[in-house]
């Protein structure tokens, strides 16, 4: 059984697709939809999403590979090594993180800054991210607000820990 089942009832991903060596870039999201705080409200959230991916959009999977909570809590969509449905015509070599919440009008928490520094220091300890990895906001790679206002202009504090 997938991890992620254990970790927050994951529906069973439809396919895989690996990266072909570590991520080259992380490429940092927020979801647009309401923060959460707590592991219940976000375990609710991230199933939410998982849905809007797999039946509306009809991904394999939930596209990003990590999302995380106000609280710092961190959920695995797609995990380490396979490749995201996060930044069109950027899958290939990056790995996507998604903040939950709409960050042009909130501010990411700093629980939630330290867990993703947390996790971009383990995946390059593991080997899942090149130890010289550029990190981008969505918007540097299309044409979205992605990762809205306030969480674009935190970038600097998760590129400092990188």
């Amino acid at each position: 059984m997938d991890r992620k089942w254990q970790q927050w009832g994951a529906a069973a991903p439809k396919q895989k697709d690996s990266l072909e060596g570590p991520a080259q870039r992380v490429v940092i999201h927020h979801t647009a939809l309401r923060c959460c705080k707590g592991l219940a409200e976000c375990t609710d959230e991230v199933l939410s999403i998982q849905r809007l991916h797999m039946d509306e959009r009809h991904f394999d999977d939930i596209g990003y590979n990590f999302l995380v909570g106000g609280d710092g809590s961190l959920f695995e969509g797609r995990g380490w090594g396979v490749m995201g449905a996060h930044t069109k015509g950027h899958n290939g070599d990056s790995l996507g993180i998604a903040f939950m919440g709409n960050f042009n009008n909130d501010t990411p928490s700093k629980e939630a800054i330290l867990s993703v520094k947390q996790l971009l220091v383990s995946g390059v300890l593991q080997g899942f991210i090149q130890p010289e990895f550029a990190l981008y906001g969505h918007r540097d790679l299309g044409a979205t607000q992605c990762p809205g206002e306030n969480l674009y202009a935190a970038l600097s504090q998760l590129r400092s820990s990188a």
